[in-house]
């Protein structure tokens, strides 16, 4: 377990996957994601089988403290791990619509690319985030991420062609709650 002041991170459960349901079902949670079609259940249990034996990814559950217990509020990741080059491409999902803007997935962004870069080894990791999403944007920004390029007109969604935009940090690039480099 990975704790923060607002947020821990945990290994993913099989009982999580109604949650995971649920979010990737919704349009407005779904419309900053790759994924474009419903999920199943039976479909999400698959992919989860698969992540029982993944060395090249690690997923978390995001738990939030809310009246004296920890709820389930999202999902972070460190995907398509090399081990040799040392990188990895992050992600996060806030499935708890209520729950955005409150800083809770910057901070586990933070918590995320810590457990990368001082428990894993990792050198660099790296995103891509849909050029209508300036929140998420923000959120990379903050805790140390660049711009690195533009994907121009390479997602469709809601009837349009829209820019990804590429971020990346290096090691040495993090920055602490402060903003200082960590």
């Amino acid at each position: 377990m990975i704790v923060g002041q607002k947020v821990r991170l945990r290994a993913i459960e099989r009982e999580d996957i109604p949650a995971f349901v649920k979010w990737f079902n919704d349009p407005e949670v779904r419309q900053f994601l790759k994924m474009f079609e419903p999920m199943s259940k039976a479909k999400e249990e698959r992919w989860f089988e698969t992540q029982l034996e993944s060395r090249d990814q690690f997923i978390f559950a995001i738990e939030a403290a809310a009246d004296g217990r920890w709820v389930h509020i999202g999902n972070t990741g460190l995907m398509q791990i090399d081990w040799k080059n040392r990188t990895a491409v992050f992600g996060i999902v806030l499935g708890e619509k209520n729950l955005w803007g409150r800083g809770y997935g910057t901070e586990a962004t933070r918590l995320t690319l810590q457990y990368a870069f001082h428990q894993l080894n990792l050198h660099r990791v790296e995103l891509d985030v849909f050029d209508y999403n300036p929140r998420a944007v923000r959120c990379y920004e903050r805790v140390g991420f660049k711009h690195e390029g533009v994907r121009r007109q390479a997602f469709f969604n809601a009837g349009r062609y829209h820019d990804v935009l590429r971020m990346g940090i290096l090691h040495d690039e993090l920055r602490d709650e402060a903003g200082g480099a960590g």
